[in-house]
C-alpha cells in the first residue's frame, strides 16, 4: 500500500514542478490597427508611458499592448523556481512564519490584493501564481471564507498575494450563512496592498460588461492604489472580438490616463480604413479569425500620462451609481487562470512592479495558513463541489486525528457534521461513492500542498 501512495506523491511532486516550470503559453492577440513607428515609440505616443516603470516598454506583453496593435515580445524563459511545500506540522509552520526572513542584497517586495465578484477565479489565479494549490477552488460561490496570504519568492523579489473572499453584500452573506469577516476581509486587504488586481469573469454574459457596485466602491475608497484589470476565462468566450467591447466598458474607455476609442473594423468604410492604417493580415494563432477591431484614436485625459503625478480623483456614491467601469486602470491582462494561460505574463509584470523594501517572509514560506486550515479548506472545496444547492454551507468540520505515521506519511481523520439525516445520505452517496471521491481528490490535493504521502479518512455524522 505504501509503494502506490509513494508513487502518487512522486507524481504529485512532478505535477507541481511542471506547474512551476511550464513553458510560457503563446499570448492571446487582439487584431488592432498598428501604430506607426517602432514598438517603444508607438507605446509612448499612445500611452504616454508609465513613469513609475523606467526603461520598460509598458503594454508590450499585456492585453493593453495587443489592443493598441503592439507586437508581442518573444516569449521569455518560464519562471522555473519550484515553490516550497507547506509544513505539515503546525508548530513548524508557525516557526517559519515567525522566523526572521533572509534578505538579499537589494530586496524588493510587492503586496497584491486580488478582488472581484464571487466565483471570478481569484483563488485559481492565486494558486497558479504560487505554483502550488493552497487556496480552495470551487464552481460554487463563497468557497474562500477568509483572507489568506500566499508568498512568491523569486530571486531578489517577494510577492505577497492577498487572496480574499468575493466582494458581496450583507443580504447575500446572510443567505449563505457567511461570517461578518466575509464582508470586511477584502477591505482590510486593500489597506495593506501596493497594487490591486480586479478579476472579471468574461464568460458570464450577465455581469462581464460592468464592475459590481461592491468592486467600484472598494476601488473608489482606495484611489491611490494602482489597479490592473484582469479578464479571466477568456478561453470559454467563443466570440473573442467581444473582448474589446468588454475591456472598453470595464475601463470607461480610459486606461493609464489615455482615452481609447475602439471601432469595429467591419463598420469602417474602405476609405476611412485606408486613411487610418494599411490593412493587416491575420496574425497566426489569433482568436480573431472573422471579425477584428481597430484602435481609432488615443488621447490624453486631463493631462494624465505626461509624467505629472496626477492620481485618480475620489468618486462619491452619486458618481458610482452611474459608473459601469473604472477609468483608472494602469494595465489590462487577459488570461485563462484554470489552464495557466498567460499567468506567467502577469507574474512577470508583477515582479517588475515590486519596489525596494525588506522581505516580510522567509523564502521557505508559501502561505500564512496553518496546515490544518489548508486541509479544512480543500475538503470543504470538495464538499461544495459534490453537494447540491445550499446543503454544503451547513457542513461543520472537526479534525479528530492529525499525526505522522511510522513511514513519514500524514494521517488525517476528519468528521463532517451535517444538520439532517437526509444530508448525511447525500454526502455519503450510494455505496459510499461520494464521500470516497471527496476523500480521494482532497488527499491528492493535500499531497500536492505538503509534498508527502497523505492518508485521509472522512466520517459523516449528524449534529447532536
Amino acid at each position: 500500500m505504501a509503494a502506490p501512495m509513494a508513487a502518487a506523491a512522486a507524481r504529485a511532486a512532478l505535477r507541481a514542478a511542471g506547474t512551476a516550470g511550464a513553458a510560457a503559453v503563446r499570448p492571446l492577440r487582439l487584431r488592432a490597427a498598428r501604430l506607426p513607428g517602432s514598438r517603444c515609440s508607438g507605446i509612448i505616443s499612445a500611452l504616454g508611458g508609465i513613469p513609475s516603470v523606467p526603461r520598460r516598454c509598458s503594454g508590450s506583453s499585456s492585453a493593453l499592448g495587443t489592443l493598441l496593435g503592439i507586437p508581442a515580445e518573444a516569449a521569455p524563459a518560464a519562471l522555473g523556481q519550484h515553490p516550497p511545500p507547506v509544513a505539515t506540522d503546525k508548530e513548524e509552520q508557525k516557526r517559519l512564519l515567525e522566523s526572521r526572513p533572509e534578505q538579499p542584497q537589494q530586496p524588493k517586495v510587492l503586496r497584491i490584493a486580488i478582488i472581484g465578484a464571487p466565483n471570478a477565479g481569484k483563488s485559481t489565479l492565486s494558486n497558479q501564481l504560487l505554483g502550488r494549490k493552497v487556496f480552495p477552488v470551487s464552481r460554487k460561490v463563497h468557497t474562500t471564507r477568509c483572507k489568506a496570504w500566499g508568498v512568491i519568492t523569486h530571486e531578489d523579489t517577494q510577492l505577497i498575494i492577498l487572496d480574499t473572499p468575493g466582494l458581496t453584500n450583507p443580504l447575500k452573506a446572510k443567505r449563505h450563512n457567511l461570517d461578518e469577516t466575509m464582508l470586511t476581509d477584502p477591505w482590510d486587504s486593500m489597506k495593506h496592498a501596493d497594487l490591486v488586481l480586479v478579476l472579471v469573469d468574461v464568460s458570464d454574459h450577465w455581469t462581464r460588461n460592468s464592475l459590481s457596485k461592491e468592486v467600484l466602491k472598494c476601488l473608489s475608497q482606495f484611489p491611490h492604489i494602482p489597479s490592473v484589470l484582469v479578464l479571466n476565462k477568456v478561453d470559454i468566450l467563443k466570440k473573442k472580438f467581444l473582448l474589446l467591447e468588454i475591456a472598453t466598458d470595464l475601463t470607461e474607455g480610459i486606461v493609464n490616463g489615455k482615452k481609447l476609442e475602439v471601432k469595429s473594423a467591419l463598420k469602417q468604410d474602405s476609405s476611412s480604413s485606408a486613411k487610418s492604417s494599411p490593412p493587416e493580415s491575420k496574425v497566426p494563432g489569433s482568436p480573431f479569425g472573422q471579425e477584428g477591431s481597430g484602435l481609432d484614436k488615443s488621447s490624453d485625459v486631463g493631462g494624465a500620462g505626461t509624467g505629472e503625478a496626477q492620481g485618480p480623483k475620489h468618486h462619491g456614491h452619486k458618481d458610482l451609481k452611474d459608473m459601469k467601469g473604472w477609468p483608472h486602470f494602469q494595465e489590462i491582462f487577459m488570461l485563462a487562470a484554470l489552464h495557466g494561460e498567460e499567468v506567467d505574463t502577469l507574474k512577470r509584470y508583477l515582479l517588475m512592479q515590486a519596489k525596494p523594501g525588506p522581505w516580510e517572509f522567509h523564502s521557505s514560506v508559501l502561505t500564512n495558513q496553518s496546515p490544518q486550515e489548508i486541509c479544512d479548506n480543500i475538503i470543504r472545496e470538495k464538499v461544495l463541489e459534490y453537494l447540491p444547492l445550499e446543503v454544503p454551507y451547513g457542513v461543520t468540520q472537526v479534525t479528530d486525528i492529525w499525526k505522522e505515521g511510522e513511514c513519514g506519511e500524514l494521517l488525517i481523520v476528519q468528521s463532517l457534521l451535517v444538520p439532517r439525516e437526509s444530508h448525511k445520505r447525500m454526502l455519503i452517496g450510494r455505496g459510499g461513492r461520494v464521500i470516497s471521491r471527496i476523500a480521494r481528490e482532497a488527499g491528492q490535493d493535500l499531497m500536492n500542498a505538503f509534498l508527502c504521502e497523505v492518508r485521509l479518512k472522512l466520517k459523516v455524522e449528524v449534529k447532536g
